[in-house]
């Protein structure tokens, strides 16, 4: 392994280490505050730092999307990643929720076909079913009593995906100000709206929490870009599923979080077949990429996924 690559793989180690901390100040603020509330200041907070990046862009163009309907469609299912993704964390084990977010990249692989008229092979078709045993391995529906909580993960996990498959069908055809800004519009209205109905009044430390959430999405968002920049996707993506090992480690010292059988094998296996898959898209039997190309967890509004964030960076010259 190259220089680059070793430098590469460290700084998304560390990116991951940074997106799971923001995943675990969710969780501490979860046991007192309702998810859309803390989605909301978190959000808010982060709007500054890129409103920057923003008004520096220098892209000529509207605020209208040319394809209003694949940008209203991803924009919905980041607010509804967002949403969930926040729940689930407030209300499950560390482990437990990750081992469901990972499925995103399966899913993506399988809505690719009707959506993308993609062609899976046996291979990959063999590995999506492996993966998605492993959710149901990790959910263990008829031994298990399924919470708001399972469903929340599962459909952060679904609307992860099609939000993926909405940026490989728009491509290039939008500005990036259009594909950061709506989603972030789209949770102001939503979590905003929600306040009125559960809204609890934050302490002052708590409010700066939603602050450092705020913080760490965009510098592990940062780290991420440096870390493709340094090494070679097929070396890097493979760090996104040490976030399952962030999640056992802060799962175990602070919430006393032991997870079972069940969830490692089953965690196992969906960490398995996503290694098979980055391992085909290395071959190029994959167009949308969907391990090299995302993050595993959803993508939340508090911090743009790393790709649109570099074509920000590029837009300002």
């Amino acid at each position: 392994m190259t220089a680059g690559n070793i430098k590469g793989a460290l700084l998304a180690l560390l990116s991951m280490g940074l997106y799971s901390t923001h995943d675990v100040i969710i969780k501490l603020l979860g046991e007192t505050y309702p998810a859309l509330q803390i989605l909301f200041f978190s959000a808010l907070l982060s709007f500054p730092p890129i409103a920057v990046l923003l008004l520096r862009d220098r892209t000529h163009g509207t605020l209208r999307p040319r394809n209003p309907f694949w940008v209203g469609l991803r924009s919905a299912c980041i607010v509804i990643s967002g949403v969930c993704g926040f729940y689930a964390f407030s209300t499950l084990p560390l482990a437990q929720v990750y081992s469901i977010l990972f499925a995103a990249p399966l899913l993506v692989t399988v809505l690719s076909v009707p959506l993308l008229g993609e062609k899976v092979g046996i291979h990959r078709a063999m590995a999506v079913l492996a993966g998605l045993c492993g959710v149901l391995i990790v959910l263990r529906p008829g031994a298990t009593s399924l919470g708001l909580g399972h469903l929340a993960a599962l459909a952060g996990a679904l609307a992860g995906a099609i939000s993926a498959i909405a940026v490989r069908k728009l491509g290039r055809s939008e500005r990036t100000v259009i594909l950061i800004l709506w989603p972030m519009l789209g949770n102001f209205l939503v979590t905003g709206a929600s306040l009125g109905f559960a809204y609890r009044p934050m302490e002052l430390g708590d409010l700066a929490l939603t602050g450092v959430i705020a913080i760490l999405g965009l510098v592990a968002g940062f780290l991420l870009i440096l870390a493709y920049q340094a090494g070679e996707a097929t070396n890097v993506a493979p760090m996104q599923y040490s976030q399952i090992l962030w999640a056992v480690g802060y799962g175990w010292f602070l919430f006393d979080e032991r997870p079972d059988t069940a969830t490692v094998a089953g965690a196992g296996l969906i960490v398995a077949s996503g290694l098979y898959i980055l391992m085909r898209e290395r071959l190029g039997a994959s167009l949308t990429r969907p391990v090299t190309g995302s993050r595993l967890a959803a993508e939340p509004v508090t911090a743009p996924r790393w790709s649109l964030l570099q074509r920000l960076l590029r837009d300002r010259g």
